[in-house]
């Protein structure tokens, strides 16, 4: 099936192959660069805990030799062609994209269409894969601010929801080559996979090579994923001596899915958008309480929730958090028209930034199309914020109180936290 719509100045195209592979695609003929990225459902949430850490050790396996080439001969391969290649893995699916110039595409596609259906996975390399994954995790025990959300998203989403990708010492050590072609083999599946390709190009020659690569991708039927979690209000702290605390919130809120998503994320700009934002302005600059404080939405596939984080010293972490709180819950009382204006104002220079990136423009598509089902353009997104009033924010806020805060606290003490 394949579909096209006309969006603003440009048009996106949409086409499944048989096996279940989705392709999205936008030209952008005015830049001279192209990325092309790939999701497929092989996230964290689907190890074991004994494994903990199998889908990050995949994901740097795969790309230790495809095809053709040997692991050493592909970087070579990258190099030659201006091709920049990465990988992230998170708890529900693996992204993995390439950036490089417009006449490069070609070649790009090539090389995604090799790790994905004809990585050599060897073995004589996994522990390589390995020391590579424990050096990660050993990493983020230096990483406080790190650690601490990671910990605040399991508690938020639950350890299906939730799991870590960075996994643990012993889930890396039990990892083995028979494990690694498993998961392979289960998860790296056209099914619920999508590739996007954003930037100069020509779409019916792209759509051609791109069938001729992927259309004996083999697809095998996936688990059902676990339901939604409804997880109760918790507070955790972990014990470290140091003059600093770190501070981590969550609380449930809407979906990107949801009509009252841009409420809500308008409310969020108000709080931590820039300089000028409250949580910057008053807690950061005016009381001088902390170092950074920030908030943010995030969204999982029918699941939402604000994240937030400050780190302060030790003296002034009570306070700091029973301020941030307070500047958030507070919302429901009103919002001034300047606070709302300078928030669209951030929200259009991102999305022409985003114009001039297809490296940014790949990502957001893939995003909305796991999250939507679709792909909003950059005229849709900048007609739903301009059309978002202070009394859209007020309501979704009166509506949506803040509450059930999750929250996990790093310092030498445990602070006071609120019972819902």
């Amino acid at each position: 099936m394949s579909t096209s719509s006309e969006i603003s100045n440009s048009t996106i195209f949409q086409h499944t192959l048989d096996n279940g592979l989705t392709v999205l695609a936008e030209p952008m003929p005015w830049l001279r660069t192209a990325a092309a990225y790939m999701k497929v459902p092989a996230g964290a949430h689907w190890e074991t805990d004994q494994h903990a850490g199998l889908a990050e050790v995949v994901a740097e396996m795969v790309q230790r030799g495809a095809g053709s080439r040997s692991s050493r001969e592909m970087v070579t391969w990258l190099e030659n062609r201006g091709i920049q290649y990465q990988s992230f893995v998170g708890s529900h699916f693996t992204t993995m994209g390439a950036a490089m110039p417009a006449e490069s595409l070609p070649d790009g596609l090539s090389l995604v269409a090799d790790i994905f259906l004809r990585p050599h996975l060897p073995a004589d390399q996994l522990p390589d894969a390995k020391a590579m994954a424990m050096q990660e995790l050993l990493a983020l025990e230096d990483e406080p601010s790190q650690l601490l959300m990671e910990r605040l998203r399991w508690l938020h989403f639950g350890p299906y929801w939730g799991r870590s990708s960075y996994g643990s010492k012993p889930g890396i050590e039990a990892i083995t080559p028979a494990l690694v072609r498993h998961f392979y083999e289960r998860f790296y599946n056209p099914q619920q996979a999508v590739l996007v390709v954003a930037g100069n190009f020509s779409w019916p020659g792209t759509l051609q090579q791109i069938t001729d690569l992927f259309a004996r991708w083999p697809r095998t039927t996936l688990p059902e994923p676990a339901p939604p979690p409804h997880e109760p209000a918790a507070y955790e702290h972990i014990q470290q001596d140091s003059a600093q605390t770190h501070i981590g919130f969550a609380f449930p809120a809407v979906d990107y899915a949801a009509e009252d998503y841009f409420a809500l994320r308008a409310g969020i700009g108000v709080l931590s958008d820039g300089m000028s934002s409250r949580l910057f302005d008053r807690v950061r600059e005016q009381r001088g309480l902390c170092y950074s404080v920030s908030a943010s939405c995030y969204s999982a596939p029918k699941i939402g929730g604000v994240f937030g984080y400050a780190g302060t010293t030790a003296q002034r972490a009570q306070e700091t958090l029973d301020v941030t709180l307070a500047e958030i819950i507070g919302l429901a009382e009103g919002v001034e028209a300047e606070e709302l204006r300078r928030l669209k104002v951030r929200v259009q220079s991102d999305l022409i930034m985003q114009q001039e990136s297809c490296v940014s423009r790949a990502g957001s598509m893939a995003s909305d199309w796991v999250l939507l089902g679709r792909v909003r353009s950059a005229t849709e997104l900048e007609q739903r914020i301009e059309a978002i009033t202070e009394t859209d924010i007020v309501r979704y806020w009166r509506e949506h109180p803040p509450r059930d805060f999750r929250i996990v606290t790093l310092g030498p003490e445990p602070l006071r936290v609120p019972v819902s």
